[in-house]
């Protein structure tokens, strides 16, 4: 069945005894794992939470349906999440849908799924699955999505103070409720004790994760300027900073290069394509050396990676951050003229 944004997050916070499956997927990978989290807090501390990979489940499609069935060890609540799944989860799907019965809710994130998916036609089709597209949301959604974090930690932002946050986190959900705890602490905030919160707050504790740092590294990893962007990572990993939204920024400027092969190989004018896409004189010479370098399957297969160490870093019990360090800087030495 499908649902908007306030039945889903009401199905999760309150799980209906007759919804066995909550597909949540699109491209707001953050937005799912929000949702997701309101599943959690609803099973409470104690619940138990089953992590199944989508390559588990493709090579046992029964397991879902099975742990689905099964009772906690212990005797108390439990739940199921699947993350990252695609196609490759249908079966196991169908059978958790088609199962005798089934206690424990589970939730899927397929981020990489669209509605014409094989996976959301089941879902929508089943009366035992709740199903939410999760799109980017816009400038003003996640401007109020940021002031809602804020006043739940007590913080009462001033006029712009949203929007800075929302973009210095890159509208990454995790991102910005960190940066809200941390600014929250600082000015001793709390629902029952709320402060105002303005520019001078926020450059205090640093909010600000600062673009020009996160495009000059994303502008080293794909010149392959290995030392310049073990530098800049070394200062991120100093800051205690999420690297979530430097990984964006090398998201942005391999699709960028992406576009501007497309343009070159189409026998588009590579400097009419600098105008179009913005591309400051000053780094003509470097974007235009990358295009050239840079083939449209390392493209590809670069974006994957950059893709898969965002979730990594997001997802409960990874090694964080550490993640990005070492991936990264492998795509920069690959990238290494020759």
């Amino acid at each position: 069945m499908k649902a908007d944004a306030g039945r889903m997050r009401t199905a999760l916070a309150a799980p209906p005894p007759d919804i066995r499956l909550f597909l949540l997927y699109g491209p707001d990978e953050a937005g799912a794992r929000d949702l997701a989290a309101v599943l959690a807090k609803a099973m409470g501390p104690d619940a138990e939470r089953v992590d199944l990979a989508p390559a588990m489940l493709r090579a046992q499609p029964g397991l879902l349906a099975d742990e689905a069935a099964s009772l906690s060890l212990f005797g108390g609540a439990r739940h199921i999440r699947v993350a990252g799944a695609g196609e490759d989860v249908l079966e196991a799907a169908t059978l958790l849908l088609e199962a005798d019965r089934a206690g424990s809710p589970a939730v899927v994130l397929a981020p990489t799924l669209k509605a014409t998916a094989k996976l959301v036609k089941l879902a929508l089709e089943s009366p035992r699955a709740l199903v939410l597209a999760c799109y980017e949301p816009s400038a003003a959604e996640i401007d109020r999505i940021a002031s809602e974090l804020g006043r739940a930690q007590g913080l009462q932002f001033e006029r712009g103070i949203a929007r800075r946050i929302a973009e210095a986190a890159g509208g990454d959900r995790a991102v910005m409720a960190r940066e809200i705890e941390k600014l929250a602490l600082y000015l001793d905030a709390a629902p029952d004790r709320p402060r105002p919160l303005d520019d001078d707050a926020l450059d205090a504790v640093g909010a600000d994760l600062v673009d020009a740092d996160a495009d000059a590294f994303a502008a080293a990893v794909v010149a392959g300027r290995v030392s310049d962007a073990g530098e800049l990572l070394a200062g991120l990993a100093e800051s205690g900073q999420s690297a979530i939204p430097w990984l964006r920024a090398l998201a942005r400027r391999l699709t960028l290069i992406a576009e501007l092969r497309r343009e070159a190989g189409g026998g588009g004018d590579l400097s009419v394509a600098f105008k179009r896409f913005r591309v400051h004189f000053t780094q003509q010479a470097e974007v235009g050396a990358a295009v050239a370098r840079w083939s449209p399957n390392r493209i590809a297969s670069a974006l994957d990676a950059v893709r898969a160490v965002e979730r990594a870093v997001i997802a409960s019990g990874s090694a964080g951050d550490v993640l990005a360090l070492a991936a990264t800087l492998d795509l920069a030495r690959r990238a290494a003229p020759r």
